[in-house]
């Protein structure tokens, strides 16, 4: 018997809990895996583990971006779910595995289910925040790099 492959929507769905459940639990990792695959009948597949895997390894530098950009609270003030689905999305979105517009399109649905239309509020203001930056950063590099290119020419 094979193990039913989730889609997207619901490998991102499993990574958020298992975020979410390192946040609030003292479980290893082995062992939420396990209760995964217990719970739901698949264990996760390789973008459960990748977004996972990446988000805690780059748990800092993330709380570093989405802290500058939260201006109501800090990143340690904002309730676990929340900021799992934060550091989901922003992973998403710095590893370009996702499109901008659907990293935060996603994470919105997720904290609009699972907590309530306020924080899918809060997570869009947040990453619409960062992505905002983000353009804006490389709007200023690309000229700069014409200009480098014509001075390199003459």
């Amino acid at each position: 018997m094979t193990s039913a492959r989730p889609s997207r929507k619901q490998a991102r769905r499993d990574a958020l809990f298992l975020l979410y459940q390192t946040e609030v639990t003292d479980l290893e990792m082995k062992d939420l895996v396990e209760g995964q695959r217990l719970r739901e009948g698949y264990g996760p597949d390789e973008f459960t583990v990748a977004a996972v895997s990446g988000v805690l390894a780059m748990e800092e530098e993330l709380d570093a971006v989405l802290g500058a950009h939260s201006t109501s609270w800090s990143i340690d003030r904002i309730a676990p779910l929340e900021r799992s689905i934060l550091r989901l999305a922003l992973w998403e979105i710095e590893s370009e595995s996702t499109p901008p517009e659907v990293a935060i399109d996603e994470a919105v649905r997720l904290a609009k289910r699972y907590s309530t239309d306020e924080a899918g509020a809060l997570v869009n203001g947040i990453l619409g925040a960062v992505v905002r930056d983000k353009a804006a950063a490389a709007d200023e590099v690309e000229p700069d790099a014409g200009v480098e290119e014509a001075d390199a020419d003459a």
